[in-house]
């Protein structure tokens, strides 16, 4: 699947199989997470792979209740690096960029899942200290954005999206 292709078919996925995701898949999927582009090359980020079922059941849980994410055969919690981005960028470093980093690589995994037949979808929503002690996060170390990656159910149709004329500013005062 090229890129575009992946772009227009990725969905977001709440319904996942009982099967399990492949090992080279995986790897696939993690490699191309590490080649997102990063502030400084500095990847400001770390991939936490959890594949335990308690711990997957309790990501759900302190995600408000999002029983689906333990449902997926793999969860992914990207975490931003403060003190790696902070290194060179102080304050902007940890504030911005870690996240900013942490966040791409999370897109990139994404895509690539779409492109090998995986299903994804990104939750934003949880409770921070909770999914941090859940992946025994570091000082330093704060979880953005939970992955469940897995095989889908049903292939969803696409959602609406907003007009590109409506999306494209070219000044706002």
């Amino acid at each position: 699947m090229d890129l575009f292709d992946a772009i227009g078919k990725r969905r977001s996925i709440w319904a996942y199989e009982n099967k399990p995701v492949e090992k080279e898949k995986l790897q696939k999927l993690l490699e191309s997470a590490n080649s997102a582009p990063s502030a400084g090359n500095l990847q400001g980020y770390d991939i936490v792979v959890v594949e335990d079922q308690k711990r997957k059941e309790a990501l759900a849980e302190a995600s408000w209740e999002q029983d689906f994410i333990a449902q997926a055969p793999v969860v992914l919690v990207f975490c931003a690096d403060a003190p790696r981005s902070a290194k060179k960028y102080e304050g902007r470093g940890t504030e911005l960029y870690s996240v900013q980093d942490a966040t791409i690589a999370c897109s990139y995994a994404q895509l690539v899942a779409t492109a090998l037949g995986l299903g994804t979808v990104w939750i934003g929503a949880f409770e921070d200290e909770k999914v941090n002690k859940i992946i025994n996060a570091p000082e330093g170390i704060r979880a953005v954005a939970i992955l469940p990656v897995g095989y889908y159910l049903k292939d969803p149709s696409p959602r609406p999206r907003r007009d590109l004329k409506s999306l494209i500013v070219k000044e706002h005062f």
